[in-house]
């Protein structure tokens, strides 16, 4: 019998997105609820830069199935307040970003930053402290250089932590780079991927897929 989709790994271009992975900063193994490209139409090309895997804490299965275990794979594809509940609900996430092209830190950070404060301003919630933790976000990416098959690792803890993490060959660290205690960076980073206006339509998709996958697994046991 083949393995259900859910329950395997992706390969986003060359990059191998494993089904489960024990994060820098976390005390558990996570499952990969979705992978996708992030790229852009440039002059009439489809040009992808990076590689977006994002991975929950198992108990993020029967949390969302509780709400959403009923609805089809299209149903959660369109839902604004689905991907929400991902980014927002009681379970760790872990967001793994692999390139496909070189980037500067500096590229990388200030289209991240840039995203992360349109968000919370279209929610209204942006301070002077997110103006004061976006400077740290930025310091922390100044001097770093990102070949193809490097990667950038985000960490969201429940405790309202965000440890980051760099990786050159693929492989995920044991321990975080750096830890930023903001509860609401490591969301905004992650809707910045895969809410409304997100980067990665094809993670979102995945996402969709697969988790609708696990959830009727789920309500079937």
């Amino acid at each position: 019998m083949a393995k259900p989709q859910s329950s395997m790994g992706l390969q986003v271009e060359s990059i191998v997105f494993p089904p489960s992975v024990k994060p820098p900063g976390a005390t558990s193994t996570f499952f990969l609820g979705g992978a996708g490209v992030r790229g852009m139409n440039i002059e009439g090309d489809f040009v992808k830069f990076t590689g977006h895997g994002v991975y929950l804490e198992y108990k993020a299965i029967s949390l969302l199935a509780v709400k959403w275990k009923g609805k089809s794979v299209e149903e959660l594809t369109d839902s604004v307040e689905f991907y929400r509940d991902i980014v927002t609900g009681p379970f760790e996430k872990f967001a793994h970003v692999t390139m496909i092209l070189p980037l500067t830190g500096k590229q990388f950070s200030e289209k991240v930053a840039e995203n992360c404060v349109a968000i919370w301003k279209s929610f209204g919630i942006y301070t002077e402290a997110d103006a004061k933790t976006i400077d740290k976000f930025l310091e922390i990416f100044k001097d770093q250089n990102f070949p193809p098959g490097s990667s950038i690792l985000f960490t969201i803890s429940l405790v309202g932590s965000l440890t980051i993490s760099f990786s050159k060959d693929g492989c995920i660290p044991e321990a975080g780079s750096v830890v930023i205690e903001d509860e609401k960076l490591g969301e905004a980073i992650l809707e910045s991927m895969i809410g409304k206006h997100g980067v990665s339509p094809a993670t979102k998709k995945s996402l969709a897929s697969r988790l609708f996958d696990l959830m009727n697994q789920k309500a079937n046991n």
